[in-house]
């Protein structure tokens, strides 16, 4: 991992030193800035979708801090050949998002490139005492997930004309799909003091952001892998080996941490590692929730409208690991 120097500033109270999901600035006693950006090449044919997963995957890093989006910024990498009509559908996907999460695109910067990129800089707001961070977690807690996995396989079986146009379509708008219902009732029940953790699911997978949240805890993670949400279709590909080029190195990196003590019946483990490195775009929250809140907050989730309200795994075990059971 490239090493970014530290600043030292008493306002800044998440920066570099931590594997967190966004950049935290104190303005004020009361106020402070959550300040993120990402963007990527395309991983669906439709612009206009495009800029929606895009625009979705970006503002997770707020809802993920405990926060509320407010403004972006557009950052996009062109071919001239494309030109701008496809250019301004890619934006327009992204707005409607925007728009949807009750925030404004200010602007932005454009450059021309062989190969398409595009995202968002967001800036969001926070309460600095209800600030959330990827790490907090504690023995016994039980960790939720707000969205299905399996987007890198379900794209990946689309390149290879495995999954027809119709069968993307659930894994295109579960990308699209804010985190912001979600956040929402994360926000109220750290309110309380019962959330004591929160990271969004994206390239790492399953296990790896599992393991980011236990190495930044005191506990491990105990995944309970027959309760992860899967979108339809996935479990097939991940038994046939349909899996993104960064599946490999995420496995590689997370056999190190993580310890397969059960495959469920019909499955074999190749088939669970296939699901739990598969790196995830615009995934859900993972939440570190008091056990004892946790069958509220599955039904505040279900009310709320979230895709998922899983309860997929327990915060339990030497701290940093990931046992799948």
């Amino acid at each position: 991992m490239l090493a970014v120097p530290a600043l030292h500033d008493k306002n800044l109270l998440v920066g570099t030193e931590a594997a967190d999901d966004a950049a935290v600035y104190r303005l004020t006693d009361d106020l402070a800035a959550v300040l993120t950006t990402d963007f990527f090449t395309p991983i669906v044919d439709d612009p206009y979708d495009f800029g929606r997963i895009a625009a979705a995957n970006a503002l997770s890093d707020v809802y993920a801090m405990g926060g509320e989006p407010r403004v972006v910024l557009n950052l996009m990498a062109f071919p001239r050949m494309l030109g701008v009509e496809v250019a301004a559908q890619v934006m327009d996907g992204s707005a409607s998002v925007v728009r949807e999460a009750g925030a404004v695109v200010a602007g932005g910067h454009t450059i021309e490139d062989n190969e398409p990129k595009f995202g968002l800089c967001v800036m969001g707001v926070v309460e600095p005492d209800r600030l959330l961070k990827n790490g907090g977690a504690r023995e016994g807690d039980a960790l939720f997930l707000t969205k299905p996995v399996g987007t890198g396989l379900m794209t990946t079986g689309l390149k290879r004309s495995i999954v027809s146009e119709e069968g993307i379509r659930p894994t295109i708008e579960s990308m699209a799909t804010l985190n912001r219902r979600a956040g929402d009732v994360v926000r109220a029940h750290a309110r309380g003091g019962h959330v004591h953790a929160c990271t969004d699911l994206t390239g790492f997978g399953l296990a790896g952001h599992c393991h980011e949240m236990s190495a930044a805890s005191a506990c491990g993670v105990t995944l309970d892998f027959e309760r992860v949400p899967l979108i339809a279709g996935a479990i097939d590909l991940a038994r046939d080996g349909v899996t993104p080029g960064k599946t490999h190195s995420v496995r590689v990196w997370a056999e190190v941490f993580t310890t397969i003590e059960r495959v469920p019946d019909g499955l074999d483990e190749e088939t669970v590692w296939n699901v739990i490195a598969d790196p995830q775009t615009s995934g859900g929250l993972l939440v570190a929730v008091d056990a004892a809140d946790a069958d509220a907050f599955q039904a505040d989730l279900v009310a709320a409208g979230a895709p998922v309200a899983a309860r997929v795994g327990t915060f339990a075990g030497p701290r940093g690991t990931v046992v799948v059971r």
